[in-house]
């Protein structure tokens, strides 16, 4: 994986999730500013995979359970459609609360997936 796309990724998602988590211990219900982090996010994911797909073929092969890093990918990508799905059927603060931890799980796993690429022995 690409080391500045990630650390790029998990500064977005980290923003995302501060943001949500903010924006809903205010009150604020669910709007176009706290659901913008989880579709960028998902973007980003996609570009994620994208590059996991191309990666190998160039050379960039990982280090660590190539099975276990798609999970993770596939596993990522379901959070933020889930977590706006949430926020846009319950429309509470709370809600907002949960777009926001589902970003920062995003960033979590954004960082083990560079783990598992490029730290863990063969």
């Amino acid at each position: 994986m690409i080391l500045g796309y990630t650390t790029f990724a998990v500064v977005v998602a980290v923003a995302a999730g501060v943001l949500a988590i903010a924006l809903g211990l205010a009150g604020r219900k669910p709007s176009d500013l706290s659901l913008a982090g989880p579709a960028v996010l998902e973007l980003l994911l996609l570009a994620q995979l994208v590059i996991a797909i191309v990666a190998p073929a160039a050379g960039n092969r990982p280090t660590g359970n190539p099975i276990e890093f798609y999970a993770y990918v596939v596993g990522a990508l379901v959070i933020p459609p889930a977590a706006v799905f949430w926020a846009l059927t319950e429309r509470t603060r709370w809600s907002v609360v949960v777009v926001g931890v589902g970003c920062l799980a995003v960033a979590v796993m954004f960082v083990r997936m560079q783990l598992i690429w490029s730290v863990q022995g063969s």
